[in-house]
């Protein structure tokens, strides 16, 4: 497996676990979505992914070694890391961000060579931003600017990608445009990439795999199609929904129709 994690655990100080005894696993060329309400701790398990927080217990392995076995910038040659955009108040051009990618590859005091540029500018074709590499990224749209990231990401020629809500505050188009690039990653590249979501349409339109936290720490795991079904979404998000399927062009798409609330008996 590209990606696993075993039993993890994570709580802030003197709070309840956000997250306990947390188990999934990740393929070469897969797509795990990573779907729950506000506060249940998507983000959290990313940064405890990422190393950015410790698990309290449990442990995670990439590329078949432990988290723990990484030094260095070792770690960000296997993987790369997609924040959420956001409004860039330096004043670097598209192609100067991009090629931030390399930084693990280059040391603190490296300067990037053809190779890199060559590399950089694959990225940038790949994401569709190479048209923009002189423009400034603080005068970029928010869907223009979440492609550059995408493309600073690649350019460090990662084996798996961790997006932190690639798609979320982007027009239908954009959005579209983002969940295209990943399934082409993960299809044409091998990439295995996880995310993040609000949106249990785009998990059921991308991801093979789907890990659906609950506000209680707890999370199901397993095939998309067999998470998401209306008793496990119902009962996550305390909404009646209809799944509602139509085909296109011989493919099945999704959408998710939200009902009703579904108040507790106490009321």
């Amino acid at each position: 497996m590209n990606l696993s994690v075993s039993k993890g655990c994570f709580s802030y100080e003197k709070e309840q676990p956000v997250f306990e005894d947390i188990s999934f696993e990740v393929d070469r060329g897969e797509v795990l979505a990573v779907l729950g309400p506000n506060g249940v701790g998507k983000t959290t398990l990313l940064k405890c992914l990422l190393g950015f927080l410790k698990w309290q217990r449990g442990s995670a392995s990439f590329m078949g070694k432990s988290q723990r076995s990484f030094h260095g910038s070792s770690f960000w040659k296997e993987v790369a890391y997609v924040p959420q955009a956001r409004k860039q108040t330096f004043p670097y051009t598209v192609e100067e961000t991009v090629l931030l990618g390399r930084s693990p590859y280059l040391g603190i005091f490296g300067k990037p060579g053809e190779k890199d540029r060559l590399i950089a500018d694959k990225a940038m074709r790949m994401t569709g931003v190479d048209q923009l590499r002189n423009r400034n990224c603080s005068d970029l749209s928010g869907g223009e600017l979440q492609l550059v990231l995408i493309a600073r990401a690649l350019c460090a020629e990662p084996s798996i990608l961790i997006m932190d809500e690639p798609e979320t505050g982007l027009d239908f188009r954009n959005q579209l445009i983002i969940l295209n690039l990943i399934e082409r990653l993960s299809r044409e590249e091998k990439l295995t990439v996880v995310f993040n979501t609000h949106y249990p349409e785009h998990a059921l339109e991308v991801a093979n795999r789907t890990l659906l936290l609950d506000n209680c720490g707890k999370a199901i795991f397993g095939k998309t199609e067999e998470v998401l079904t209306t008793e496990n979404m119902e009962k996550v998000f305390s909404v009646k929904i209809r799944i509602v399927r139509q085909e296109e062009n011989g493919r099945v798409h999704a959408s998710i129709l939200p009902v009703a609330l579904i108040r507790e008996e106490k009321e």
